[in-house]
């Protein structure tokens, strides 16, 4: 499945495909790979420390980047070059079209350095693990804080103070904005935190977070239990209302069969079908509104998709989210996840 980067001639303006491949990245930047060769195209903002950075590229200083881009690839004999639809504005893409000469062929391929990375290094995984370990660490910080506390927090207000532990106090970035929805906020699977909902005894919270390690993401979800004895954010969790107890022990049961079965081999779309029957068998699944997964590396959500239309085959050093849900709106949402990595053709939770 996963193309040769060599034998791929390509342009992108992504930064993390730009870090990817020659280990910098900037917000004003065109990158070509022509088979070996690497092009890293910018302004004299950036181009100098492009020059200490970046490694086995030609840097190339230019006010217009197009232009560059286009009188590099005159010169050479290539006949095709992707890009990602996605990244280039009309006005950019006709202007390419202009430039270039008629011999360059321009191949629209979405998401083509997210399948050239699909299968993951070594080096990524333990980077992908490491991210996962502070953010899990980050967790209990922020529910040791919770328990310590004599006062009720609205989200908004634990929102904040879930960001403190989670980057480190500024030492890490943020995968993504975290979701936090106590009650009735959790039935929204990307719920933004209420200034007026407060977070009270026998309430339940759903929490989704991330933090980047060496620019690699993780993701992790847990719906818990708040009583008097404090919270924790373990897969384990009783809650009082019987109703909400059994809509997450539904939720876990799709979660943990499907990291049970999953194997290499399968297309995304099977896999997520283990999770959605389980639902589906149990009356909910109506209220499965998302995918099962995604993959997770330099973006937070890249491939595979493991979703009802996903058509890629798993491998071996995969990486991606399982993270089935129910949500009923007005009342209440459960959602867990965990990343896994993809080994001897099973499921391994990072």
């Amino acid at each position: 499945m996963k193309k040769k980067i060599n034998e791929v001639n390509y342009l992108t303006t992504d930064e993390n495909a730009q870090y990817f491949e020659c280990g910098y990245s900037c917000d004003n930047a065109l990158f070509l790979k022509l088979g070996s060769d690497k092009f890293f195209i910018t302004d004299s903002r950036y181009s100098l420390e492009a020059e200490k950075i970046a490694q086995n590229t030609n840097i190339i200083e230019s006010s217009d980047l197009i232009a560059s881009a286009c009188e590099i690839l005159n010169r050479t004999s290539i006949k095709t070059l992707i890009y990602d639809p996605s990244q280039l504005t009309i006005s950019v893409f006709e202007k390419i079209k202009a430039l270039l000469k008629t011999h360059v062929k321009l191949l629209p391929e979405s998401r083509f350095h997210q399948l050239l990375r699909i299968i993951k290094t070594d080096d990524e995984i333990i980077k992908i693990k490491k991210s996962q370990k502070l953010n899990k660490d980050a967790y209990k910080g922020f529910a040791k804080f919770i328990n310590g506390s004599k006062k009720s927090f609205t989200e908004r207000e634990l929102y904040y103070q879930a960001q403190q532990f989670l980057t480190y106090l500024g030492k890490y970035d943020l995968s993504f904005d975290p979701i936090l929805g106590v009650n009735a906020n959790a039935a929204k699977p990307h719920a933004l935190p209420s200034k007026k909902d407060k977070l009270e005894y026998e309430d339940l919270l759903l929490f989704d977070a991330g933090i980047k390690y060496q620019r690699y993401c993780s993701d992790r979800t847990r719906t818990a239990f708040y009583d008097k004895e404090g919270i924790h954010f373990r897969k384990k969790q009783k809650f009082k209302n019987k109703q909400i107890q059994k809509i997450y022990d539904i939720v876990l049961k799709a979660q943990e069969k499907t990291i049970n079965l999953l194997r290499s081999g399968m297309s995304g779309a099977e896999i997520d079908s283990i999770a959605r029957k389980v639902i589906e068998k149990s009356g909910y699944g109506k209220y499965f509104v998302h995918s099962t997964g995604h993959g997770i590396g330099l973006d937070i959500h890249e491939l595979p998709f493991i979703s009802k239309s996903s058509e890629i085959i798993i491998e071996d050093n995969m990486v991606f989210s399982i993270e089935p849900g129910i949500y009923i709106p007005d009342h209440y949402g459960v959602r867990i996840e965990d990343l896994i990595v993809v080994k001897n053709g099973k499921a391994e939770i990072i």
